[in-house]
């Protein structure tokens, strides 16, 4: 059965800030959730030095969870060969990071929606980098997901490999046993696709999910399309939501998943207005597992 994790989406820009708020204060806050892990990211403030990373895996154990995943936003998409070396260094040094954590995944981007290059001079470009990365997964016992995304935080423009047919070329361009897809449905939603045409495509290499629900408070999906690139972060009337109250059908996407034998982790991604919608999505989640898979 899948066990859920919990991704501090509403909190990211105080994590990532020094002095903002700490790594231990969302532990102690995500015991309310009741669920089994934390997936954590890698350019959280406090996990910048490295000696206090047993004392964070501690922490968590003793609140009764594991560090199951770890959120990375590498940039292979950079056409400057020394600038995506740069890019592999640093994934491998969360691969690094999340096997000390405990964690047995580890996020994986294609990049920036770069103007300047071409559809295959950006799958070359991603895959090489992710292949140079896999010899220290394989090591670690890491698997490396490679996420269906829209957008990192901290990016001014959207992904790469949005759009399912890069995204699906991408996955079947790389065959390891260490690297698989972690599926987000409102990622897809916000390509303007379906999420369940993504996933039957790609079900077979699902090994994590990000379960998350996204409307649209004003304008279209072609707005969306109009204004995401240029400006750091998200278009602000892309809205994230309870999940089970958005546009992603979960009776839909959970019983495909179990039709492939899936049994991985599913991370929540939500808390953007508060942990009471956090928890109310974590009790949607539970439920609908329950149902799926109990």
């Amino acid at each position: 059965m899948p066990q859920l994790a919990a991704f501090p989406k509403g909190w990211i820009h105080q994590l990532v800030a020094p002095g903002q708020m700490s790594i231990y204060e969302w532990i102690e806050m995500s015991k309310e959730l009741e669920i089994q892990g934390l997936e954590f990211y890698s350019n959280f403030a406090d996990l910048k030095d490295a000696s206090a990373w047993p004392k964070i895996r501690k922490a968590v154990e003793d609140a009764g969870m594991v560090i199951p995943m770890m959120c990375c936003s590498p940039d292979f998409t950079i056409p400057d060969i020394a600038g995506r070396a740069q890019e592999v260094a640093k994934e491998i040094s969360w691969i690094q990071m999340s096997a000390e954590l405990g964690a047995k995944y580890c996020r994986v981007l294609s990049g920036q929606r770069r103007k300047e290059i071409t559809r295959e001079e950006g799958l070359g470009y991603v895959v090489e980098s992710i292949e140079a990365c896999l010899p220290t997964a394989e090591k670690l016992g890491i698997t490396l997901i490679l996420e269906n995304h829209y957008k990192d935080d901290f990016w001014t423009e959207p992904e790469f490999a949005q759009m399912a047919d890069v995204f699906t070329e991408l996955v079947n361009r790389i065959d390891s046993r260490w690297f698989g897809v972690n599926f987000d449905p409102s990622n897809a939603i916000a390509a303007g696709e379906d999420p369940l045409d993504l996933l039957e495509a790609v079900k077979h290499r699902v090994v994590t999910m990000h379960a998350s629900d996204r409307y649209l408070a004003q304008g279209t999906i072609e707005d969306l399309r109009r204004e995401e690139g240029g400006s750091a972060g998200y278009v602000k009337f892309f809205k994230h939501g309870v999940i089970g109250k958005g546009l992603n059908d979960y009776d839909a996407i959970f019983s495909t998943l179990k039709s492939v034998g899936f049994d991985g982790w599913i991370s929540i991604e939500d808390g953007v207005d508060g942990m009471g919608q956090m928890i109310e999505s974590a009790n949607f989640l539970k439920e609908k597992i329950a149902l799926h898979w109990g």
